[in-house]
């Protein structure tokens, strides 16, 4: 592996990170985690894979639901804390898979979980085009164009209140990672040959 070094990717919804991610894991030769975080971290701790998935990248930041967190807990029952035990367990399998060898992981604020890891990358992957992230969304997910530009700031809120809630900081600040890079300007194998070329510094 020489000088390779663990890969974290935080993304706006709909700007290739994951495509990104998963061709540099291709050329680089290494694993690659993403959904399979979820099942990883479900099976480990013991927590049920369709909850873990439900809520995935996703806080509930209401105060109804605070209130009911804290009663739950103080009855004796976690399963209001649920959000915050699928975080520690993706965190804890964050940790023990990058002691493996170098990997790339996509978003679950990996790279504030890695940060004390000498040997690891924080990557920032956003698109300038509108157009390219509609196209993209009515692609992978199937949103109708004209409902697309709701789903895409939808989903970049609960990203951003996300990394905001468990990394304590403002998501797409970069400030907060190690290479910022725009997916619309650069391109997808362009964002690769990049990263592949910071990584092994």
């Amino acid at each position: 592996m020489g000088n390779l070094r663990t890969i974290t990717i935080e993304r706006q919804y709909a700007s290739g990170g994951r495509e990104i991610g998963k061709r540099l894991s291709e050329k680089l030769g290494i694993p690659f985690y993403d959904g399979q975080l979820l099942m990883l971290a479900a099976e480990k701790y013991g927590l049920n894979p369709e909850e873990v998935k439900a809520n995935d990248e996703k806080v509930n930041r209401s105060l109804l639901y605070s209130v009911a967190a804290a009663v739950e807990n103080f009855r004796g029952n976690d399963r209001g804390m649920l959000p915050y035990r699928i975080y520690q367990a993706q965190a804890e399998t964050i940790r023990r898979l990058s002691m493996e060898g170098p990997c790339i992981f996509i978003g679950r604020c990996a790279g504030e979980i890695l940060k004390e890891k000498r040997r690891s990358l924080n990557v920032f992957i956003y698109a300038s085009s509108m157009a390219e992230r509609r196209e993209r969304a009515n692609q992978i997910d199937n949103i109708p164009m004209t409902d697309a530009d709701s789903y895409i700031h939808m989903k970049d809120k609960q990203r951003r209140d996300y990394y905001k809630m468990y990394a304590e900081k403002e998501w797409g600040d970069p400030l907060n990672y190690d290479l910022c890079m725009n997916s619309s300007a650069l391109g997808y194998d362009r964002c690769v040959e990049l990263i592949e070329r910071a990584v092994r510094i």
